[in-house]
């Protein structure tokens, strides 16, 4: 059939946004005022089950109306919880792949890891995936996993200059759906160096163009520049009628009935175009009713976001002698009737998949010990009086334990100190608190060649940042925890002269002071290779280095199932100071 021109048409538009592996509900607690009794219950809210539940809901409703029906993610599913931690993408993949998504948009945590990760995922999803200012044309075709070559991402055109977009036709009426990610995702995440990202603006003007000349009008873009970035955008991209955004983790509407916060309100337009995010975490999902006239302009937009609740409300009546007998009924029903607020049960396809294949899985490995402490294992990021942290040093260590079980020949280990989150109480050491307290952030691993005459610099410049030394710091989290590399910081010194007595220990054990001629193997986390809050003088290796696809916990849980005994060894050493 031949999509019709010059015709209008109407659809119903679901979205989410940063779900960040968040598949389980969350224990969310309101604020409700109740007759003038404020009551602060907790309930189950969200979860893929429940976002299963609710699409399906709507998608009848478009059917029934004889609309279209659209379910689209704006990226980030990737991080957040053990669930990425233990799984990197695949169980994202699976559980999207059983929302029965239209699309999804490239966020900047799916590059967390660099291009490989996102190279698994494409090979799992059953959706495409948008990308339209990433220019994956000049891929290496030596990689292992390309994404250049996945069928289902649609990344930035470099024959036609503008973004790849998908089309789905309503009622004879084709609409194009495109995607933007932030234009400096080297800033902040890890993308390959051969696949760099666009200029968002340039690239939406340049596909909106195109998708006009092929004769559609319908135009609605998925974005993951930020909310700010899409207002910015709307005003200065005409021919665009909605964006579904994601990043900044704003949930439109008035949700301050029970106790959260009131953002702008849903749907904000700017020209002509309309603007729309649904929170984070599979908390809520948004969605509206939008009518496109035979030119493309949206002539018709009502629609909402919804926080997603299970039935039971939870208070706690020990807090209040004031309760009385029907106080839980009626916060029930005053969430009944909130018109931002859905009960929902948990859709049975979704939820048993999460029941049959991850959640044990997740539960068996949070129980799984890997070492244990008889004292508190210490963590601050400046050392103080008690001395310096306990674990960092240690997290250094198993990046260089992890490179060199994969064939690198490491000289030395740098760790920023903010990458370490948490200390650690005496007892078991599972792998849940690994990598869902101590280093729960999926940061991978790098190598790099850099010149002995550099070192000092990277070290100097971490510490001055931490310390405003003379600098203006970004915080105390860029001090840096080293292995197999000694030094003293003099702060008294001229800036750039205060790391003295730097040396390297040898495989043998041997402790010999640094080379500036000599190339030395360092390995640290990408974030802290990019060079960022002082450590400026690490972009000096040669080339980029390389990133891998090994993250922080994997490489600390690795070496304590390897070398528990080093946990002894620190707990004594603490002991003797």
């Amino acid at each position: 059939m031949t999509p019709t021109k010059n015709k209008s048409v109407s659809i119903i538009l679901a979205h989410i946004n940063d779900t960040h592996s968040y598949f389980e509900p969350s224990s969310l607690q309101l604020k409700l005022n109740i007759e003038n009794q404020i009551l602060q219950p907790y309930v189950s809210a969200g979860g893929f089950a429940r976002i299963s539940t609710r699409v399906n809901q709507l998608r009848q409703q478009a059917q029934d109306l004889n609309k279209g029906f659209l379910f689209l993610h704006a990226g980030d599913c990737f991080q957040g919880t053990l669930y990425f931690s233990l799984f990197k993408g695949r169980a994202n993949a699976e559980l999207l792949n059983a929302l029965n998504i239209d699309a999804m948009a490239l966020g900047n945590h799916e590059l967390d890891m660099g291009n490989e990760p996102v190279g698994h995922f494409l090979k799992r999803i059953q959706f495409p995936l948008l990308a339209g200012n990433w220019d994956v044309s000049n891929e290496s075709t030596q990689k292992p996993v390309r994404v250049g070559n996945a069928d289902k991402l649609h990344p930035y055109n470099n024959a036609n200059q503008c973004a790849n977009w998908i089309t789905k036709e309503v009622d004879g009426v084709n609409i194009a759906i495109f995607s933007l990610a932030l234009d400096k995702m080297a800033d902040i995440s890890n993308p390959d160096q051969d696949t760099p990202f666009l200029n968002s603006i340039e690239v939406a003007r340049a596909t909106v163009k195109a998708v006009h000349e092929q004769g559609i009008q319908n135009i609605i873009l998925l974005s993951h520049l930020g909310y700010e970035a899409d207002l910015d955008l709307a005003g200065k991209v005409e021919g665009i009628g909605v964006i579904v955004g994601g990043h900044s983790h704003r949930l439109q509407g008035d949700f301050s009935s029970i106790g959260l916060e009131k953002d702008d309100e849903y749907g904000q337009k700017v020209g002509q175009t309309f603007v729309v995010q649904a929170g984070y975490h599979a908390l809520s999902m948004g969605h509206c009713d939008v009518t496109f006239n035979a030119e493309g302009m949206v002539t018709h937009f009502n629609g909402k976001n919804e926080l997603l609740l299970g039935r039971r409300l939870c208070l706690d009546a020990s807090l209040s002698e004031a309760y009385v007998d029907n106080t839980h009924a009626k916060a029930s029903e005053g969430l009944r009737q909130n018109p931002h607020v859905v009960i929902c049960k948990k859709d049975p396809v979704v939820h048993d998949i999460l029941l049959n294949k991850y959640i044990p899985r997740v539960r068996k490995l949070q129980e799984t010990i890997i070492a244990r402490s008889d004292t508190p294992l210490r963590h601050v990021r400046i050392p103080d009086q008690e001395g310096p942290s306990m674990l960092a040093p240690l997290v250094a260590e198993s990046f260089s334990f992890m490179m060199n079980k994969q064939g690198f020949d490491v000289d030395f280990s740098i760790h920023n100190a903010g990458g370490v989150r948490a200390s650690l109480n005496p007892g078991n050491i599972t792998i849940a608190d690994i990598a869902g307290k101590l280093l729960p952030f999926a940061v991978p691993i790098g190598v790099y060649e850099i010149e002995g005459k550099y070192l000092a610099s990277i070290l100097e410049g971490a510490i001055n940042n931490a310390l405003n030394n003379g600098v203006e710091g970004t915080g105390s989290g860029s001090y840096p925890y080293t292995h197999n590399l000694r030094f003293d910081y003099q702060a008294e010194k001229p800036l750039g002269q205060r790391i003295h007595s730097l040396s390297v220990c040898d495989n043998k054990g041997n402790w010999q002071s640094i080379d500036d001629q000599r190339i030395y193997t360092g390995t640290s986390s990408a974030y802290t290779m990019k060079g960022k809050e002082g450590y400026d003088a690490i972009t000096n290796m040669k080339k980029y280095g390389t990133v891998t696809c090994f993250s922080m916990a994997d490489c600390f849980i690795e070496f304590l199932q390897h070398h528990h005994e080093r946990i002894d060894q620190v707990e004594k050493a603490q002991a003797a100071r």
